[in-house]
């Protein structure tokens, strides 16, 4: 039996983040005789508010062999360190979800049992104080992190804050350099094959026919392939995540200062990210429409900004939820394309990164086998499920006495899985991740304790540890991480000598 031919055609069809980030990295094809054509319209606008975005970035640009501090000058980038989550618990209540471990685990034991322990007793600071990043968050401060075990650098680890059209220009002449090509044109007609109804190709506005073997649906919330063309259908999690709507503004620079974090302020119908970057500051309001109209969310977020707009807000509408199939047949949707979930956490751009790299483990051949695609959306509804979970445990574990908004999300019933995880964590702080979970323990024990959920014991492993050591290994360890971070320079300061930004 002749194998099936390997696929030579890839057409994208929608640029923007999503898009130009596929074509990127798509680009390791063209070396063995694939094409990969993007197809978009200047005249079509690209939703581009992700700014923010988690660590696993950074291993995405270092695939393609970017130079950090070029990529952040080219796109107005700063540094992020974790998120300041401020009334989320309640009114004037912060806590921090920094990126980096807390501590070192003591002789296998994880270092937030012993913590728990000596808090109970009264001999442990708050849980941040043990954290390189939180601490550096606290100051201001940056410096990279280093590969270095014995340095307490290696405890670092940050992500970036960018504009995000700007970022999908920086990957369009990335690719385009090696040797993708663009097309300009809006689809006006999708065909498909008789015999078995796979795209066979995108047909342009003046009947122009771009051909392809593989396509990859990056036309954001149309969806315009895998839903409108192949009716995929879609999962609704509004139940959970009942915020629906956003409304977003740029607004000029307070000062000098470029905090290094994202910040979300909870307000009584919803929240508020700002997001500094190097030229302005990214802002934003999300809320549920049935608590508050659009014109008061509109003048909640102006009312809250630390600097003048720059333009006039403008209002996005979404449902969280999921494509019921992110692959079909011979197309692939990435992005806003395959589901949505709101930019709480950043992971936007993750999950296109992630479907970006299932994609390329995953490539199948012209006969499309359902064991590769079975096995590309069994993944890709896992890692779903679970930053939604994660983001609902950020609703549900409120205490905030204003707004039915919070008063149903508390009282709402959950997800298992997520109540399996506060259960376990409840009990003695023990939390297990599965099939190779985004967030890392150290991501749910911060925001966990943040919402208040402390654990009502702790590990008995930790029992056989004399306090009075423990106390002094906390205490020293707070010290060399405050005395680490007290020392890197101020975060403006590092970019104004690194990474300066090079466009107006």
């Amino acid at each position: 039996m002749t194998a099936p031919a390997p696929i030579r055609s890839i057409v994208i069809v929608g640029g923007g983040t999503a898009g130009w980030m596929a074509a990127a990295a798509l680009t390791r094809l063209i070396p063995a005789g694939v094409s990969v054509t993007l197809v978009e319209s200047d005249e079509i606008a690209t939703v581009g508010v992700g700014e923010a975005t988690i660590p696993p970035i950074r291993s995405f640009n270092a695939l393609l062999g970017i130079d950090e501090n070029d990529f952040l000058a080219k796109t107005q980038g700063t540094i992020k360190l974790g998120i300041e989550f401020v009334n989320w618990t309640r009114d004037q209540h912060r806590y921090v979800h920094p990126f980096g471990e807390f501590g070192f685990d003591i002789e296998g034991v994880k270092f937030h049992q012993v913590w728990r322990k000596l808090r109970e007793a009264g001999r442990a600071e708050a849980i941040d104080a043990y954290n390189v990043c939180a601490l550096a968050m606290t100051a201001g401060r940056y410096q990279p992190p280093v590969t270095d075990p014995g340095s307490i650098l290696s405890r670092m680890a940050h992500a970036y804050q960018f504009d995000a059209g700007l970022y999908a220009k920086y990957l369009r002449g990335y690719a385009e350099d090696r040797g993708v090509v663009r097309i300009e044109g809006k689809v006006a007609h999708v065909p498909l094959r008789a015999a078995d109804g796979f795209i066979e190709a995108v047909i342009l506005e003046g009947d122009r026919r771009i051909e392809g073997e593989l396509f990859i649906d990056c036309t954001g919330f149309r969806a315009l392939l895998i839903e409108q063309t192949l009716h995929t259908g879609w999962e609704s999690w509004a139940h959970w995540l009942q915020c629906d709507r956003a409304v977003a503004v740029p607004s000029a620079s307070p000062g000098p200062e470029i905090t290094p974090f994202t910040r979300a302020t909870a307000h009584s119908a919803g929240w508020q990210w700002r997001i500094p970057l190097q030229h302005r500051v990214g802002n934003g309001h999300v809320y549920c429409s049935a608590d508050i109209s659009d014109d008061a969310a509109r003048e909640t977020l102006l009312a809250n900004l630390d600097g003048a707009p720059l333009r006039d807000p403008f209002i996005l509408r979404f449902e969280a939820g999921r494509r019921k199939r992110a692959w079909e047949r011979n197309c692939i949707a990435l992005g806003l394309s395959s589901g949505f979930l709101e930019p709480l956490e950043s992971t936007s751009i993750h999950l296109i990164q992630s479907g970006i790299h299932k994609l390329m483990a995953l490539l199948p051949d012209t006969g499309f086998s359902a064991i590769e695609r079975d096995e590309y959306n069994r993944l890709t509804d896992i890692q779903l499920e679970q930053v939604r979970d994660f983001i609902i445990l950020h609703y549900h574990a409120n205490q905030r006495s204003d707004g039915d908004l919070w008063r149903r999300m508390r009282e709402m019933a959950i997800p298992d899985t997520l109540r399996r995880k506060l259960d376990l964590f409840r009990n003695r702080g023990r939390f297990f991740r599965y099939e190779d979970e985004l967030f890392a323990e150290s991501s749910w024990i911060a925001v966990l304790l943040g919402q208040g959920i402390l654990p009502q014991g702790w590990d008995p492993l930790a029992d056989a540890f004399d306090d009075d050591k423990l106390a002094f290994s906390l205490s020293r360890i707070h010290e060399m991480f405050a005395r680490a971070a007290q020392a890197m320079p101020r975060h403006e300061d590092w970019l104004a000598r690194n990474a300066p930004a090079r466009t107006p």
